[in-house]
């Protein structure tokens, strides 16, 4: 089939590169141009390069929404075009127009997780497992007929950034699959089941702050889930930020208020944690690494020179 590929970053350099390798022609691509954010430095290689270099037209959009790309669309006359990793919103008028429509790839189980940061969201909120869906895109972001969905197992210590390589790694296989199923003329796409469906909004500073009340297992997720180079998740010490750079959970229970500073286990020092951390039934967060509010990385053990005092929201 004729391609057209909306993407960005690693994910659309990874599955563009797998859409050149297949049997389809990519006829055009459409791509963001190279932003100045910290992710964008990170997951930074290059659809518009990868394009180029196969000598494949690429056209540089913040919004696919102007009459020059509407008309360069229909100039490449595409079968199917699919979306990968596409920061704005794609108007109907655009993927509705080639003949089997949008494909987007999104790293989620749909329909579960629409939205944003979802490895982030589905690891703070203890899920067994993520993964990947092919959808057919409709008026309705991420709502569309899924046409292939993937699923990888989170390990018990993983962070976002084991989720990221464990996901990335499905984004071409299953776009190449999704096209073989379009291709192949079928329609029996699985409807979503929209009261199974989850929608997350962006993470924002507000979502990093350490909340005390939370158990510990909850916030040793909180932590993984914020890993480099996500910023960290923080509390405050003596009024001053303080980034928790590793933590798990304590071996021992301790009771007391939420977010004492307490007692040294092993490598680290135990916070209280949990809204009924009085009934001393709860585990604490166990903090093993730090960062301050200047940038030096400490283990917990030397940044907590003398236990007391309370860490806060």
């Amino acid at each position: 089939m004729r391609v057209v590929m909306f993407g960005f970053q690693t994910w659309g350099h990874r599955t563009l590169q797998a859409l050149l390798d297949s049997e389809h022609e990519v006829v055009m691509v459409v791509t963001h141009p190279p932003g100045g954010g910290v992710y964008e430095q990170v997951w930074s290689d290059s659809v518009a390069d990868l394009a180029a270099g196969y000598r494949v037209p690429v056209l540089i959009r913040e919004r696919p929404d102007d009459e020059e790309l509407v008309a360069a669309l229909k100039e490449a006359d595409p079968d199917v075009i699919v979306a990968t990793n596409w920061r704005t919103w794609i108007p109907p008028r655009i993927f509705t127009l080639p003949r089997h429509g949008t494909l987007n790839v999104h790293d989620s189980l749909l329909p579960a997780y629409a939205g944003f940061s979802p490895l982030i969201w589905a690891l703070i909120n203890g899920e067994s497992e993520v993964g990947v869906t092919a959808h057919l895109m409709d008026e309705t972001l991420d709502a569309g007929d899924i046409v292939v969905q993937r699923a990888v197992p989170v390990g018990p210590r993983d962070t976002t950034a084991d989720l990221f390589a464990k996901t990335l790694a499905l984004f071409g296989p299953i776009t190449v699959d999704g096209l073989a199923a379009i291709a192949s003329g079928r329609t029996d796409f699985v409807k979503q089941d929209r009261s199974k469906a989850s929608f997350f909004h962006k993470r924002a500073e507000t979502d990093l702050r350490i909340d005390w009340t939370w158990s510990a297992e909850e916030l040793d997720r909180l932590v993984r889930a914020q890993c480099a180079p996500y910023p960290s998740a923080f509390t405050l010490h003596k009024g001053r930020r303080l980034a928790v750079v590793e933590a798990r959970v304590s071996q021992a229970r301790y009771g007391g208020t939420p977010g004492r500073i307490f007692y040294r286990e092993g490598d680290g020092v135990s916070i209280v944690a949990g809204a009924d951390a009085r009934r001393g039934r709860n585990r604490a967060l166990l903090i093993t690494k730090v960062r301050t509010e200047d940038g030096v990385e400490l283990s917990a053990g030397d940044y907590f020179t003398q236990m007391g005092g309370y860490l806060t929201s």
